[in-house]
């Protein structure tokens, strides 16, 4: 962790615990050092830091491109582990850093959703998130945040007061589909990412 990551964090648990009352739940299921993949369902703009600092080491986040152009802003969230990824979230050279990253030992925060709720309720997984753990082979941690919709979903301009809820559930590592991925034609891999999709969509809604 960079001194700029660890402030960050500070404040995010002080602002977490102190105005939102967070509950943090079976947090000791994310490993404290290897690979990992955070697969949290998305409902606010405070998700993010709010995952930040709940878990126990640094995490890895996406953020779009071109946010890294931007003077001062740039430089913040490199130091926070920001992940560039294009317009939608991926491509080729969003998937390689994002894999890149995975391969360093790092933990990376993914939203299989690929956007926020408009809502409330939990939305279809994207295979993208499939695609990444085939790839990478790091171990899946399913977390549901609850109370950040209510708080600060797409309906609310500026975040308005509740309490949050984090809940960790335990690691998913999809040996199997790997094994079968190795060996099967196209059409089966595209299906075996939409299936690892969404039994992580079906773990986080559980929690």
């Amino acid at each position: 962790m960079t001194w700029t990551y660890r402030i960050a964090q500070w404040l995010s648990r002080l602002a977490s615990r102190g105005i939102y009352r967070t509950q943090v739940k079976n947090v000791e299921h994310i490993p404290l050092v290897g690979p990992v993949i955070l697969a949290s369902n998305h409902a606010s703009l405070a998700d993010p830091p709010l995952i930040g600092g709940s878990v126990p080491r640094a995490v890895n986040f996406l953020a779009r491109d071109t946010l890294f152009q931007i003077p001062i802003l740039g430089w913040y969230i490199r130091k926070l582990n920001a992940v560039p990824v294009n317009r939608d979230g991926g491509g080729g050279a969003g998937l390689k850093a994002i894999l890149d990253r995975l391969h360093n030992g790092a933990a990376i925060l993914l939203f299989p959703e690929g956007t926020r709720t408009d809502d409330g309720r939990l939305k279809p997984a994207r295979s993208g998130i499939g695609l990444t753990v085939i790839k990478s082979g790091a171990p899946v941690v399913p977390i549901r945040l609850h109370g950040t919709f209510e708080a600060w979903g797409r309906h609310k301009r500026f975040p308005g007061r509740g309490r949050f809820r984090v809940v960790v559930g335990k690691p998913l590592y999809f040996e199997s589909l790997r094994a079968e991925a190795k060996t099967c034609d196209k059409d089966r891999l595209k299906a075996i990412y939409q299936e690892i999709a969404d039994t992580i969509m079906e773990r986080i809604a559980e929690l």
